[in-house]
């Protein structure tokens, strides 16, 4: 039987409503983009705030079971910012969307997959990361730049030791953070990989290390050498076709050595903001071709059919189905 394609790289966010959990700092709601996101979600503020945060993710699930090429997404939960004592610190942490609201949620939909988040400076992170298991994690995601946790740490080898243990994927974002008010995106360096690599830890670096530059060099050429050392080094090809990185796509590609670790993530909500549209490449697809790829209507379909139309091959959509940790088929 073939393996499903799996999009393994979706977010949802969430205000709190139906006693979800779900927060977001004071200034990301006021900012634009938060209400860009939601619409993009297809929810106001309004209906969370009557049905629940679940309603987002219930036309999620609806949004992906429309489609011809997505068979399931992994969506991701959003640990915070934590304080010197190792707790939740509110005031830092911008989006937080806990780990038992969403597993609780993905048990509801057969084609949603739980994708953890365990900041792991928390004093109980292996506990937490323990339960995540139980509670039918595929991977852990971080986004170390806003949790302010640094991948090189040597004091996370008991994480990554226990992540290895567990078999549980560690996705981190590499790469310059856009989405928030604030960033340390030295923490976002792809070389900062290299101890998790080295304890056993299935890393998958998000975003391919697309954007931005530490000591001097570009994130993507301090990311390649890493695959040569490690065959436990993946990457997603998630916002690659974004309107602030045209061309990013085709520039990973040219490394052909990559094309066996390349992961099919989309990176949800973007393919529904605009921010993706085919009309943006279309110096590299032609008139004809962007137009009947943009007027595909199912996000996920569209944008299956534009990465292919611009050089991704097939088996990249199907691979994530051999790195997850996958209880069963979707």
């Amino acid at each position: 039987m073939n393996n499903p394609v799996i999009d393994m790289h979706c977010h949802v966010a969430g205000i709190g409503a139906g006693g979800s959990g779900c927060f977001l700092s004071r200034a990301m709601e006021r900012s634009w983009k938060t209400r860009f996101y939601f619409s993009a979600f297809g929810v106001t503020e309004a209906e969370l705030q009557r049905e629940g945060d679940g309603l987002l993710i219930k036309r999620l699930s609806r949004r992906l079971a429309e489609s011809s090429r997505v068979q399931a997404a992994v969506v991701l939960a959003l640990d915070g910012a934590v304080d010197g004592r190792g707790e939740l610190d509110r005031e830092r942490t911008e989006l937080y969307v806990p780990n038992d609201y969403l597993s609780a949620q993905c048990r509801m939909y057969d084609n949603l997959l739980f994708g953890a988040s365990v900041n792991p400076l928390r004093r109980d992170a292996l506990e937490r990361l323990d339960r995540a298991a139980c509670d039918g994690a595929v991977l852990v995601k971080w986004l170390p730049s806003i949790q302010g946790a640094d991948p090189a740490d040597p004091k996370l080898v008991p994480f990554y030791r226990r992540l290895a243990d567990l078999g549980l994927p560690l996705l981190v974002h590499t790469g310059e953070e856009e989405s928030f008010t604030r960033a340390d995106n030295s923490l976002a360096d792809p070389a900062r990989l290299r101890l998790a690599l080295e304890n056993g830890v299935t890393v998958i670096a998000a975003h391919c290390a697309s954007n931005g530059r530490n000591d001097g060099q570009r994130n993507l050429s301090r990311l390649l050498p890493l695959f040569t050392e490690f065959p436990n080094l993946y990457a997603d090809i998630s916002a690659l076709t974004l309107a602030n990185r045209i061309g990013h796509l085709q520039k990973v590609l040219r490394h052909c050595e990559l094309h066996d670790r390349l992961l099919y993530g989309s990176d949800m909500p973007l393919p529904e903001t605009g921010l993706t549209t085919p009309w943006l490449q279309i110096f590299s697809l032609g008139f004809g071709a962007a137009r009947r790829l943009a007027a595909i209507a199912n996000p996920w379909d569209r944008d299956v059919a534009l990465n292919l139309a611009l050089g991704l091959p097939e088996p990249v959509l199907t691979r994530a189905a051999t790195v997850l940790r996958l209880p069963s088929s979707p």
